[in-house]
């Protein structure tokens, strides 16, 4: 099995451009992605059952794993919530899978979502982990639009071994994630 495009890039370029822009001493410095955490929330499963099926199922196909359902932590009686009862679905990628869907999400999602004119720069959490929100899941060609019955978002959580934002945007940059100019 050959190793993913962005990682090839990383390790072959990439790695030495950041260690020569920011002077790190030692190549354990340098920064790398960790992991990239995918959630899709499922509120309408409470009243249908069904609907964290038809969610689990869309996020294997994205992520190419399967999902882990999460469950209610508390009860809450307005929204007719219990305590355990199925709430959503996440995925945590790493190694090899993280490269890949990073690469289809930033050559082939994100074009695909209407009106788009980059990422926000400052989606950054001050220690060098990138979240955004997609509206859609329907920008991944893996999902087939007339198998949809419910639109929805997810949030994706790209966690790096940056120290700071700065080197971040500098590593995801390298990694061709279009981020909007101010």
């Amino acid at each position: 099995m050959t190793a993913p495009r962005l990682k090839t890039l990383y390790n072959e370029e990439l790695r030495s451009k950041l260690q020569e822009k920011f002077s790190y001493s030692n190549v354990m410095e340098i920064p790398k992605l960790d992991k990239i955490v995918i959630n899709v929330g499922c509120g309408e499963a409470v009243a249908d059952s069904k609907k964290i099926k038809s969610v689990e199922s869309e996020l294997a196909k994205i992520s190419g794993q399967k999902p882990v359902v999460t469950v209610a932590k508390q009860s809450i009686a307005t929204f007719k919530l219990r305590e355990g009862m199925p709430i959503g679905a996440k995925v945590t990628l790493r190694k090899n899978q993280m490269y890949e869907f990073l690469d289809r999400l930033v050559n082939i999602a994100l074009p695909r979502v209407r009106d788009f004119r980059g990422v926000s720069p400052k989606s950054f959490d001050g220690r060098g982990n990138y979240a955004m929100g997609l509206k859609e899941q329907i920008v991944f060609p893996e999902i087939h639009y007339d198998d949809v019955t419910d639109v929805r978002g997810m949030d994706i959580v790209i966690c790096t071994t940056a120290r700071t934002d700065e080197e971040a945007r500098e590593l995801l940059s390298g990694f061709s994630v279009p981020f909007k100019i101010n």
